[in-house]
């Protein structure tokens, strides 16, 4: 009977161990880094330019006591176009300060195929952002017509109770 019930307690402690990285695919590869395109793209001939501003909160203030609530935020780039592919060449993530924390795809492009998603995950944990962090997002593609929607979603939760809310990418170019 002893012999069982160690098993079972073994099984929940290996099932409890998940490594996965949330900004990993399902190969174990990061999510942007297998979008990356292995060719030249003139961005000059491309009809959609703009810059994307993305407001991201790490943290923020839940009662009058200043205690700080850690929030976990997930970057979400969506490709809404049925046709044309999105293309990025800068996801970069600014602390408080306005200082660089980092160059997600350090001067690569990356492509998002139509109707496709990519979502970056900034954990819970990683307090480097600060309540004014935000990422800015160079978006290119070949038709005017493309529409992409670009949002975080912060999420902070402390066991049964939880909250979430969203931020909008605005134009800044």
């Amino acid at each position: 009977m002893k012999k069982t019930y160690f098993i079972v307690f073994i099984s929940f402690l290996l099932i409890g161990c998940d490594t996965t990285k949330p900004n990993q695919d399902i190969e174990g590869q990061d999510e942007l880094e297998s979008l990356e395109i292995h060719r030249d793209l003139d961005v000059d001939k491309l009809k959609l330019k703009d810059l994307i501003y993305v407001p991201i909160y790490s943290d923020i203030y839940g009662d009058l006591q200043n205690q700080a609530l850690l929030l976990s935020a997930t970057l979400s780039i969506r490709n809404t176009s049925l046709s044309d592919s999105l293309f990025i060449d800068q996801i970069k993530y600014y602390n408080t300060q306005g200082d660089l924390v980092e160059d997600y795809i350090n001067g690569e492009t990356i492509a998002i195929p139509p109707m496709a998603t990519v979502n970056y995950v900034i954990e819970k944990d990683d307090t480097s952002g600060g309540a004014g962090a935000n990422f800015i997002v160079s978006i290119y593609a070949e038709h005017k017509n493309v529409k992409p929607i670009i949002q975080a979603v912060m999420v902070h939760y402390s066991g049964n109770k939880g909250f979430a809310f969203t931020t909008d990418g605005y134009s800044i170019m």
